[in-house]
């Protein structure tokens, strides 16, 4: 946490006023405004030192575009890093490293995330080599600017802070969180046009229930995520044989 006691999400931006936007609602929201996290938004526009704050230039080298200041990102990060010295440096663009819910638990355990949001072509190189914050994607998709990416990972983080969540056990059981998708939920009307509960869900028998969401978990996984299910594949082969797995599966029949 920082010295104030909050994990707190920092973010440069040259939009100030899209925060705390839906982060002021929902769970977020309220845990926002029962202080369990604090926002910060910092208006980089406001470290340009020319009369018309001008924040971009044209890039050297050609092409289309504009690139962010190298001198007025510079101001702002250092600004931003005095008043919260011991946030990890984020800057949020589409060559970086994927988001994992392995990396949003990491952060979430630490004092809080300073967050950069890019516009326009993206930032001049130097500002990256100078200051080598940690550079993270939402996925191979490209956005107007880093704040939709910026409210996507803070809200990751700030659900898993302790009270956010209501029931603090589901979250063992959502995607990602054992290297599977999460299995299909269920709630009433029991026979809903024409399509019934599974039956097994209806059994108030506890193993078999988890026997057949792990079962579909792993079945959703290897269809849609081959990439996921290959990692899982192999962790679950280190650690059991074939064969308890194909009882695994005949448990739920």
């Amino acid at each position: 946490m920082t010295r104030d006691g909050h994990w707190i999400a920092q973010v440069l931006t040259l939009f100030p006023e899209m925060f705390p936007g839906p982060l002021g609602l929902s769970l977020a929201g309220e845990a926002l405004s029962e202080g369990r996290w604090a926002l910060e938004a910092v208006d980089i526009r406001k470290f340009a030192g020319d009369k018309h704050r001008t924040v971009d230039d044209a890039p050297f080298g050609g092409g289309p575009g504009m690139v962010m200041r190298p001198d007025v990102l510079d101001a702002a990060i250092a600004a931003a890093g005095a008043r919260q010295p011991a946030l990890p440096l984020i800057l949020l663009t589409p060559r970086g490293r994927p988001l994992t819910q392995e990396r949003v638990r990491a952060l979430t355990d630490g004092p809080g995330v300073a967050l950069i949001c890019g516009r326009f072509e993206g930032v001049d190189e130097r500002v990256v080599e100078a200051w080598r914050p940690d550079e993270i994607s939402l996925g191979d998709f490209v956005l107007s600017g880093g704040e939709p990416a910026a409210i996507a990972l803070i809200d990751a983080c700030v659900r898993l802070l302790a009270g956010v969540v209501g029931e603090p056990r589901s979250l063992d059981e959502e995607s990602f969180e054992r290297g599977l998708l999460e299995y299909p939920h269920y709630t009433r009307p029991r026979d809903w046009r024409g399509r019934e509960v599974p039956e097994v869900l209806l059994s108030g028998h506890h193993e078999r229930i988890a026997s057949w969401r792990r079962a579909e978990a792993e079945r959703i996984t290897r269809e849609r995520r081959p990439d996921l299910w290959a990692q899982y594949d192999g962790q679950t082969d280190g650690a059991a044989t074939g064969s308890g797995r194909q009882d695994r599966k005949d448990d739920v029949r």
